[in-house]
């Protein structure tokens, strides 16, 4: 059997003499001189399910809201941009799962690549900047160039589950970033703010995995879960969530209804 049986089509592949092979090795290359059939493993990619179809908003601020008792409620308003227009249903048969994409923010042409212009028009949507997709059990309600209306699939009182981008802060340390206590901050004190120890020096003799020191923070994804609504003012086209969201002012947020599990979503 000569070497391209072996490893065909592998490019870099190199022929080594068994004899110089690991233990490992050497059970590999007596299964592949065999003819074992073995398929190389893929990664499988899954995607959560929602409980239903959302919308994107961008966050504007935070203010207080007065309830008709008197409540202070701390609420964070999200206002409605043109768009949330469904531009594409996926189903089983055509890829593979149930999805709707939906888009946001209306762009000028210019800002679009062309692959990107000519999906929209396939839809007969607008030019958009956002694309985003929701996995459903069933989209049998949705077609292409929809507008999806906030009234329309959420009420007040409802939960809902808002994701967005967290404000990044950069390189911070340890005491910002994962709330560790500072040492004395008196004169004989040489650890005022330092990380301290990481570890002992001959068991492990090394830095376990995971371990909590100083290095970038925030500007990632984070989901917050089971926020109330308050107040819809259609006129404004605004909404009041109550408590914080991730983000600055100006930032794009993913609006879903709250996940429940064995009420709107199956328990596997």
């Amino acid at each position: 059997m000569s070497i391209m049986s072996i490893c065909p089509a592998i490019s870099g592949c190199y022929w080594r003499s068994p004899d110089l092979l690991s233990n490992r090795e050497s059970k590999s290359f007596l299964k592949l001189k065999a003819g074992s059939s073995r398929r190389p493993r893929r990664a499988v990619v899954t995607m959560s399910m929602e409980a239903g179809v959302g919308v994107m908003g961008t966050k504007l601020g935070m203010m207080s809201y007065f309830e008709a008792d008197g409540e202070v409620v701390p609420v964070t308003v999200v206002g409605f941009k043109e768009g949330n227009i469904v531009t594409q249903v996926k189903t089983e048969a055509t890829d593979g799962y149930s999805a709707v994409q939906v888009g946001y923010q209306r762009v000028r042409d210019r800002k679009l690549t062309k692959p990107e212009m000519g999906h929209l028009q396939k839809a007969g949507a607008i030019s958009m900047r956002h694309l985003q997709e929701f996995r459903l059990l069933s989209v049998d309600a949705f077609q292409p160039n929809q507008r999806l209306v906030f009234d329309q699939i959420f009420q007040e009182g409802d939960l809902v589950d808002v994701s967005g981008t967290t404000i990044g802060k950069g390189f911070q340390g340890g005491i910002k970033r994962h709330n560790f206590k500072r040492g004395l901050m008196t004169h004989g004190s040489k650890s005022h703010r330092q990380l301290g120890s990481i570890g002992a020096g001959t068991t492990p003799g090394r830095v376990y995995k995971g371990k909590k020191m100083p290095g970038r923070m925030g500007g990632t994804k984070r989901k917050i879960r089971k926020l109330k609504i308050v107040k819809i003012d259609k006129d404004l086209n605004v909404v009041m969530i109550k408590g914080a969201v991730p983000g600055k002012p100006g930032n794009l947020l993913r609006i879903t209804p709250a996940k429940i599990v064995g009420k709107n979503i199956p328990k596997n």
